[in-house]
């Protein structure tokens, strides 16, 4: 295929295309651009409220598993070697070392899930299933993962660190709707976008 490169991982081939290529940069670009509006920091916890999970929702809905997971990790792999990307003006290894490590590992899965399951549900994206898959992937699977991280990294307890997530919900749902909205919207119009 012209324009396309081949890697092997683990005996297995698999292909990213230039268009591969320029829609991953395009959403790791997008989930930087979300943190340019800046962050509100809620509570004791020290955990922000970003508008980066929306992109990582979108990511996932619109991209798909693959592709989806892969402009997450490169957003991540920027912020680890210092770029300062994160919400806040933060790195990747700030962010590690602090309360919201959970959360930021979180993205990963979460986009991973969110693709796999749009994938099942195209081409026709029913609003009601896209509103549950991404529900599950931005808040449950980030939740669980921000759970544990704030349970390792402070000592508020298992409640004080489920009850955290309490702040972070109404914001969270209203970017789970938007994601479910556009990605509606994209797949109708570019319908192809994840490959099943």
């Amino acid at each position: 295929m012209a324009g396309a490169q081949e890697s092997t991982v683990a005996g297995s081939k698999f292909r990213i295309s230039a268009r591969d290529m320029a829609q991953i940069a395009v959403f790791a670009a997008l989930l930087a651009a979300l943190g340019l509006p800046g962050a509100i920091t809620v509570g004791f916890s020290g955990v922000p409220i970003t508008l980066q999970t929306l992109g990582v929702i979108l990511a996932g809905a619109i991209l798909g598993a693959r592709k989806g997971t892969a402009a997450v990790v490169v957003f991540i792999a920027l912020t680890l070697i210092g770029l300062p990307l994160l919400s806040g003006g933060r790195t990747g290894l700030t962010a590690l070392a602090g309360p919201s490590a959970g959360y930021l590992i979180g993205w990963i899965p979460a986009a991973f899930v969110i693709g796999l399951l749009t994938a099942r549900i195209l081409p026709k994206y029913p609003v009601v299933l896209g509103l549950l898959i991404n529900a599950l992937g931005g808040i449950v699977i980030i939740y669980v993962f921000g759970t544990i991280g704030l349970l390792l990294r402070t000592d508020i307890g298992v409640w004080g660190a489920i009850s955290t997530n309490f702040a972070f919900l109404p914001g969270d749902a209203l970017k789970v709707v938007i994601a479910t909205v556009v990605a509606k919207s994209v797949h109708r119009a570019y319908p192809g976008l994840i490959r099943p």
